[in-house]
């Protein structure tokens, strides 16, 4: 050692000892994930093989090929700038906030949102999700859009796209010419600076799914309008510039006209009064959601604002149920449609990137069964939300037979609660197939996926209250009766090709039959626990007859496509895997390499 200058000795040691700290094997593992971030689709909708098959059979009042060339369009915006903007907006420091007065203390209820949430929305609402409202009706086209925007989650904006369907539909059906003349050019407007969105504030903190408990007040007015007194407890997108909500009609003594569901009025309440004042409400604060992050939900309460009742006061649940409500649960699973879609995506490509044991690990049968899985699953869902939304637009325009209205009743619940469980499961399954790196934040989007998943769960409705009203619709209407029968003239119409698919399919629905019939006799306590699996089911059957007949009505073609159907019937219909079976192997190696 240099007696004289010992520092240069450990200065020359420590130097010597700090060679890079990137290792070969390391460097090679990274260049494999910049190859798997390289690999994403530059286009949501392109990229989507079995979606965008679907697209011309069910488009209706839009041209099947407008519609493709906007989806072309947005589907690029969507993967490539909307992506990058929903991901910035949505870290901590960018979230929503409260800024209840102006800088010269004026009142104004106003939420602060980073420039990117903008940003965003510019290209999502200029995809026409709700100037597609304009061919009215056209739930196809929009929801279409919607799927394609859910790609990125919630994002900011798809709950008030939601949201504001529901507005439209109770403007174009409902209002009076006057408010309808005021605002539904504004809802329509793809133009983000002069748009209008809208919000549904239903939930009280005494009632949930028990709409019937809700205690605001609707005091009526010498004029015809009403004042609403009350508190909501869940009120999404609480920046809108129209609320529509359920009050409690009142007598002349200030007592409720009626108690449950049927005193209940559906009320359209503008943020700001005719001379640019903010209507009379305040927000409480803003909810710290799981999910959902960027949307700004939150409390607040009414203290004489301003309202107008939409249609019959004698059918403001009715009509709440009818355009809002369903309207909502439709949008609901295809937001969920759009999360699983991510989530499979970002999986199933990282699958072909990431090397394990000197190979791929989608070469391992494992992953591919995950995978495949998952794709199949999407598929058939998509393929049963879009044929209710073909549906809806029959209804629309009064064209749906009643075997086809009970089917839609039915359907349309088992869809809402089916389809939310699926994106969880996606979300989930996608993480697992990144293993420690999927519940990173910043690695993937798949921890967001999985947040959003949750909350998308939950709105419009739990499990067990759709549940419940699956049965009570059941028992009151016989809407089964429409289910099996719709089901049965779809599969009467399928391929011969299909045959012996169609043939697996008719015998799981002949058990479900059965089993319903089962349940019709037992008390309702015993009934409600038998009903839960049948709820899975009835989605399965569903969706696995809507794909053979979509297969007919297209053509049957395509090994993948073959595949995914077979795949979804041998893991949801039958349960019946024979793995020693060669083709299930194959089978499973084709679906899980496709996108």
């Amino acid at each position: 050692m240099n007696k004289e200058n010992p520092e240069s000795n450990i200065t020359k040691v420590v130097t010597e000892a700090q060679p890079d700290a990137v290792q070969p094997g390391q460097a090679e593992g990274r260049n494999d994930l910049k190859a798997w971030e390289a690999s994403q689709p530059d286009n949501a909708f392109t990229s989507d093989t079995h979606f965008k098959r679907l697209v011309p059979l069910y488009a209706t009042t839009e041209s099947a090929e407008d519609l493709t060339e906007e989806l072309t369009k947005f589907g690029a915006e969507v993967a490539g700038p909307v992506d990058k903007l929903v991901r910035r907006n949505n870290l901590n420091e960018n979230l929503p906030r409260l800024d209840r007065y102006s800088g010269i203390g004026e009142r104004s209820e106003q939420i602060e949102h980073h420039p990117t949430y903008h940003e965003a929305g510019a290209y999502m609402y200029g995809g026409g999700m709700m100037a597609a409202y304009a061919h009215h009706p056209n739930a196809t086209g929009v929801l279409s859009r919607f799927y394609i925007s859910s790609y990125n989650g919630e994002a900011g904006h798809n709950c008030p796209a939601a949201c504001t369907a529901g507005v439209i539909r109770v403007l174009q059906e409902l209002a009076p010419d006057d408010i309808r003349e005021k605002y539904l050019p504004g809802f329509l407007d793809r133009d983000y600076a002069k748009h209008l969105e809208g919000a549904q504030f239903l939930t009280e903190v005494q009632g949930g799914s028990d709409v019937g408990r809700n205690a605001s007040r609707a005091v009526e007015q010498p004029d015809g309008s009403y004042r609403i007194y009350g508190e909501k407890w869940f009120c999404s997108n609480i920046d809108a510039d129209i609320f529509l909500m359920t009050a409690r009609f009142e007598d002349a003594n200030g007592k409720p006209k009626q108690e449950g569901t049927r005193g209940l009025g559906l009320f359209f309440v503008p943020r700001q009064l005719e001379d640019g004042s903010v209507n009379h409400f305040t927000v409480r604060r803003l909810k710290d959601k799981i999910g959902t992050r960027s949307m700004a939900s939150g409390e607040c309460d009414f203290r004489g604002a301003v309202a107008y009742h939409m249609g019959a006061p004698k059918d403001g649940f009715k009509n709440m149920m009818r355009l809002v409500i369903n309207t909502s649960r439709l949008f609901n699973a295809a937001a969920c449609m759009g999360i699983a879609r991510r989530a499979y995506v970002t999986a199933q490509t990282y699958a072909e990137h990431r090397v394990a044991f000197d190979q791929p690990i989608i070469n391992y049968p494992l992953v591919q069964e995950t995978l495949a899985n998952v794709k199949a699953e999407i598929d058939a869902c998509m393929s049963g939300t879009m044929h209710l939304a073909w549906l809806q637009d029959k209804l629309d325009k009064g064209e749906a037979t009643d075997v086809e209205k009970g089917f839609f009743r039915m359907a349309l619940n088992l869809n809402k609660v089916r389809t939310a469980k699926s994106a969880r499961y996606a979300a989930v399954d996608g993480i697992e197939i990144l293993g420690g790196n999927g519940a990173i934040e910043t690695f993937s989007v798949l921890p967001r996926m999985l947040r959003d998943s949750i909350v998308t769960e939950n709105w419009e409705g739990t499990h067990n209250t759709l549940q419940m009203q699956v049965m009570r619709d059941m028992q009151k209407y016989g809407v089964h009766e429409g289910f099996f029968s719709h089901l049965n003239a779809l599969l009467d119409e399928c391929d011969e090709a299909d045959s012996e698919r169609v043939a697996a399919v008719k015998a799981g629905l002949g058990e479900s039959m059965k089993a319903l019939g089962k349940i019709a006799q037992m008390d309702m306590g015993p009934a409600t626990l038998a009903m839960r699996p049948q709820m899975d089911k009835l989605a399965w059957l569903f969706y696995a007859t809507v794909r053979l007949w979509e297969r007919a009505e297209l053509g049957v073609e395509g090994d993948v496509d073959t595949a995914s159907v077979d795949q979804f019937i041998a893991n949801r219909v039958t349960g019946e895997v024979d793995y020693v079976d060669e083709g299930v192997l194959a089978r499973l190696n084709k679906v899980a390499r496709s996108l």
